[in-house]
């Protein structure tokens, strides 16, 4: 039987990453081949993003990119998997005829089924189902990140739909893990490495609502922190409402969960939170934020920010700008409203001008580039612990890291400039410099 060279590309977010991680553990290596260059593939799988505009843009650039090696290299076999076909499953046989195989985000484990009998095809097909799949512990899976560290999806779907939001649609209503079995992956990535797990979900503080054993974020901490050798536990993608006082306790007094919290606000204004349909207003997001600094001090706060959104008014969005140069967050991520259709805020009127909603968005991160700036100038002349990544992509001579305050992936690093350590090993580092979003720093030895 022949053995087929594959390359898989991953685009979009973590829980994307994990669903190609996925795929890549069902793949037999007797009889495929897991390689990272396109152009040497026989088979290329593309899994997709189509969340907001930008999103499906790199989709669609990145699926004709790489269909230019079924003339050029080797690729005998194109697949495309994950939002944008289970999106848009009557238009992309026409637009992308370059694709053999269309698969939606339940298809994940069929991936061979799916792929061998589209060997034996002469046309293009789809296998798009309803989308209500989700892995557990005992689901094949490959960690494409580093040895380290890795990703844990807790729960798929989501049920808050709020209002500019695509992802029920493409993911399906809340559906989540078992405790037993998110501490039974977290226990066997541990022994094979990995010191560093980041819990993902579309909302992790939703997790457990939909099953009848009482799981909650809480009870789920409360086991994982007894995985001996996991170091950091990080919380990414909280509802802020869903932030208890008993999960704001857990972060406090446990050490191996990160003083870290990815908390996505969206706005400050009442007007365009309930527009939104966002369940709490500003009073309650500076009541939480408040009680956050109060209980964990030493806490990284992570947010994201939509502008443009219908009706946004030049007062609205002096508002956000305003609450942003309060400083209340370490780090900030804004996006422009994309008009998503099939959702309730695409139909909204008064949508903002896309020349505004840039305008905007430059404006926000530019304010908040100086509250990070001087956030880390304040870090100068601490220690940290720091999780040594490698050498540094701006030069060979220093190595890099990340403390407990830096996610991968979207936060900035550490440089550091004197010491020697292993990739994986976690040292001690005294901050000796800052930038914007990046910080510097030499290794203590002990």
């Amino acid at each position: 039987m022949d053995k087929f060279k594959v390359a898989l590309v991953s685009l979009g977010c973590p829980k994307n990453l994990v669903d190609a991680e996925v795929m890549l553990g069902h793949l037999p290596p007797d009889r495929y081949e897991i390689i990272t260059d396109e152009s040497q593939a026989e088979i290329i799988v593309v899994n997709t993003c189509s969340f907001i505009n930008d999103a499906k843009e790199e989709s669609v650039d990145t699926i004709l990119e790489v269909a230019d090696y079924k003339q050029v290299g080797n690729c005998k076999l194109l697949v495309v998997s994950g939002c944008l076909p289970q999106r848009y499953k009557e238009q992309l046989a026409k637009q992308l005829p370059e694709v053999d195989l269309f698969m939606g985000t339940a298809e994940a484990p069929r991936i061979v089924e799916l792929i061998e009998r589209q060997l034996q095809l002469d046309e293009p097909s789809q296998e798009i189902g309803i989308p209500d799949y989700l892995y557990d512990h005992e689901t094949p899976r490959v960690n494409s990140s580093p040895f380290y560290s890795s990703y844990i999806k807790i729960a798929d779907g989501c049920a808050n739909h709020c209002s500019y939001c695509i992802i029920p649609q493409l993911r399906g209503t809340l559906r989540s893990r078992s405790i037993a079995s998110v501490v039974e992956e977290a226990r066997t990535l541990a022994t094979k490495g990995v010191k560093e797990i980041n819990l993902i979900a579309q909302d992790i503080t939703a997790y457990g609502m939909d099953r009848a054993d009482g799981a909650t974020i809480e009870s789920l901490l409360k086991e994982l922190v007894k995985v001996d050798e996991v170091d950091w536990i990080r919380l990414l993608y909280a509802y802020p409402d869903g932030v208890s006082d008993e999960l704001i306790e857990l972060i406090a007094s446990q050490e191996k969960i990160c003083n870290y919290l990815d908390i996505p606000l969206q706005h400050i204004d009442d007007q365009i939170l309930a527009e939104m349909n966002r369940r709490v207003g500003e009073k309650e997001i500076r009541a939480l934020l408040n009680k956050l600094r109060d209980k964990i001090p030493d806490l990284t706060l992570r947010t994201s920010f939509i502008v443009g959104f219908p009706g946004e008014t030049p007062e609205q969005f002096d508002k956000l700008l305003a609450f942003v140069k309060e400083g209340h967050f370490e780090r900030v991520g804004v996006f422009r409203y994309s008009r998503e259709e099939g959702t309730a805020a695409a139909s909204l009127p008064n949508q903002v001008p896309g020349q505004t909603k840039k305008g905007r968005l430059n404006r926000l991160m530019k304010a908040q580039a100086r509250v990070s700036f001087n956030k880390n100038r304040s870090l100068i002349g601490r220690t940290e612990t720091v999780l040594v990544e490698g050498f540094s992509e701006e030069t060979e001579l220093l190595l890099k890291g990340r403390s407990a305050r830096q996610a991968p992936d979207i936060d900035g690093h550490f440089l550091i400039t004197a010491g020697q350590a292993d990739v994986g090993e976690l040292v001690q580092l005294k901050i000796t410099d800052s930038s914007e979003y990046d910080l510097i720093g030499e290794i203590i030895e002990e």
